[in-house]
């Protein structure tokens, strides 16, 4: 009889990469790889160059523009009000360095600590570089008092809804996939936009609609909705999407329906989120919290936020202005399509 040689090492199993259901994935998770850009960069790039946003991920805009207006140096004190996914903070953060603070603050409790450990992981610098807190910029002045300073050197606030919570369908922030109509911001604050719609009647609605996102259909649209509503609750981003797009006069094309969609959830997200309100006690506190000198840019993405943002640094304590808006430039939309609607003010007080 063959001695069995116990040295060889026993034979590996042969393990079959991870299958998707079908050919077609519909699970966010599986369907965008550069979801993982570590395992995919490659296919990061291609999206990129396609002029699109890889999934999972936000393209700071007007990067160039507000390191000129901010001028961040070292040593200075940044508030950027609105975190996000980081990226204007990660060209400002090695300018502060060595000694400099940015003090980020965002309301999204699920996107925050992934932003905190990509920008430490990404920029060596000292662990008090890097300030976060989990609360919405109306907080602003409590905040810049709990780090025991009397003012910052400036601030900089980029109202647009960031790509990871438009792109992800568990958000409820859009209807390109199925997902929750839910639209918070803080996912553990508040009631979900399929809950809200209950607690609201249809000159409420109409109301909404008009003056968050000037749709011109407010009324019908207001008693189209809560008219399903009442009788089968919309749970989805898909249901009120077509039931909007279906609402709409047959004069209108697919495109025009579609835009129409987007002005509802826009206006639903501002309310669910209470944005203006927000804005509005943001914008009256930067001035007490800028040190002489300091300066404010903001970044906005709608008239309503624009025209509260012009308003208040009209009106505002500041020695300067600026004159006109800025916008992104022909080759940034281009390759950040998401930039088209953007517009940059500044003030220094």
């Amino acid at each position: 009889m063959k001695a069995v040689d116990n040295s060889e090492p026993f034979p590996v199993k042969h393990q079959r990469r991870p299958r998707y259901r079908g050919t077609h994935p519909r699970r966010f998770e599986e369907k965008y790889k550069e979801l993982d850009p570590i395992k995919h960069p490659e296919l990061v790039q291609k999206v990129l160059e396609s002029g699109k946003t890889p999934a999972g991920t936000h393209r700071p805009i007007m990067v160039d523009e507000i390191l000129e207006i901010l001028a961040p140096q070292p040593g200075q004190i940044v508030v950027d009000a609105t975190l996000g996914y980081g990226g204007h903070a990660s060209h400002i953060l090695p300018k502060l360095l060595p000694s400099g603070r940015l003090l980020g603050i965002d309301a999204d409790s699920l996107e925050l600590p992934k932003t905190e450990a990509r920008l430490r992981a990404m920029i060596e610098m000292p662990t008090e570089t890097l300030i976060i807190c989990q609360n919405n910029f109306a907080a602003l002045p409590r905040l810049i008092s709990q780090q025991g300073w009397t003012g910052v050197d400036m601030i900089l606030a980029d109202l647009g809804c960031s790509s990871m919570q438009l792109d992800n369908p568990s958000r409820g922030f859009s209807f390109k996939l199925d997902g929750p109509l839910d639209l918070r911001m803080n996912p553990k604050k508040g009631q979900p936009a399929s809950e809200w719609l209950s607690t609201v009647d249809e000159v409420q609605l109409a109301k909404i609609l008009e003056e968050n996102s000037d749709e011109p259909h407010a009324k019908i649209l207001a008693e189209v909705i809560l008219r399903k509503h009442r009788l089968h609750p919309i749970q989805t981003t898909s249901q009120l999407a077509k039931l909007v797009m279906h609402a709409m006069p047959r004069t209108k094309n697919d495109e025009d329906r579609k835009d129409a969609a987007r002005r509802v959830f826009q206006a639903l997200r501002i309310e669910i989120n209470a944005e203006f309100q927000v804005l509005e006690s943001f914008l009256r506190s930067i001035p007490y919290c800028l040190n002489p000198g300091g300066r404010a840019a903001i970044l906005t993405f709608h008239s309503g936020e624009d025209r509260r943002v012009k308003h208040a640094f009209r009106d505002g304590q500041y020695s300067e202005i600026a004159r006109e808006i800025l916008r992104p430039t022909p080759t940034e939309i281009h390759s950040n399509p998401r930039a088209s609607s953007a517009k940059l003010r500044w003030a220094r007080k």
